[in-house]
């Protein structure tokens, strides 16, 4: 079984903690924090989940804050991540069939938490396609 890693910030605080107890009994999800809904820097987030996803060869990460786009920022800083933002199937699909993202980025104020799901059981489910791709990637 892969590993998976979630974080948030305080925006994204109420999101992760659903994911967690929908997850938790699928998957083995290790919690990396906040641990309440005080407010936080998003970065530091960002950073302690991308270096485990980084050191943890075929792990996944998911991240969330008000919109999403704070945490793909931070995340791709990070040597061999691939932070997504996602919004819909059809490009959470891609990201991975076509990017090999190794983050999923979800932002609490923008979606619900039934899309939420559906988009991370879609990103956990697909498979990158390699080929043509592969070579894309590794240029990144």
């Amino acid at each position: 079984m892969k590993k998976i890693f979630i974080a948030s910030d305080h925006a994204g605080y109420k999101l992760k903690q659903s994911i967690i107890k929908k997850y938790s009994k699928l998957k083995k999800i290790t919690d990396l924090g906040p641990f309440s809904n005080n407010s936080v820097d998003y970065p530091d987030f960002a950073k302690k989940l991308s270096k485990k996803v980084a050191s943890n060869k075929g792990s996944f990460g998911i991240l969330i804050c008000g919109s999403g786009t704070g945490m793909a920022i931070a995340a791709n800083k990070t040597k061999n991540i691939r932070a997504a933002l996602c919004y819909s199937k059809k490009n959470t699909q891609l990201s991975r069939l076509h990017n090999n993202a190794n983050i999923i980025t979800l932002g609490e104020r923008l979606i619900d938490k039934n899309n939420a799901f559906s988009l991370i059981k879609i990103f956990l489910s697909t498979k990158f396609e390699g080929g043509r791709h592969l070579r894309r990637v590794k240029k990144i």
